[in-house]
């Protein structure tokens, strides 16, 4: 079992950075692929970001550029520094995490309870 909790969402204008944290509990946290995911209001869950347990990393084309996901192993942490944001970008951020095979716009088995990050013009 894993439990995620995201933390770092906020208000911040069009342009600026805000960088989410994804802290994770479990023992075996370095074998696991993590994910990030964004769901805007009235819109679908859409895919941010993924990091895989060997630090392969896969950006979905409209953050490509201006968000970068890292880990942090002995810190059980996976980052999503965000710059140059949009208001386009305004959504509730999700990480997930899984194990096995990884898609990395696929299903994923744990899923944090999400972090809001608004952006303003």
């Amino acid at each position: 079992q894993v439990q995620l909790v995201e933390s770092g969402g906020g208000l911040v204008q069009a342009g600026g950075s805000l960088r989410l944290s994804c802290a994770a509990s479990g023992r075996t946290f370095s074998s696991y692929h993590v994910g990030w995911f964004r769901q805007a209001p009235g819109k679908e869950r859409e895919f941010v970001a993924a990091i895989s347990n060997d630090n392969s990393r896969y950006y979905a084309e409209v953050v490509k550029g201006r968000f970068t996901i890292s880990r942090d192993n002995a810190k059980k942490m996976v980052l999503l520094q965000m710059n140059s944001l949009k208001t386009e970008d305004t959504a509730d951020y999700y990480c997930a995490s899984k194990t096995g095979f990884l898609i990395p716009t696929g299903e994923y088995d744990y899923w944090g309870q999400g972090t809001p990050v608004t952006v303003t013009s």
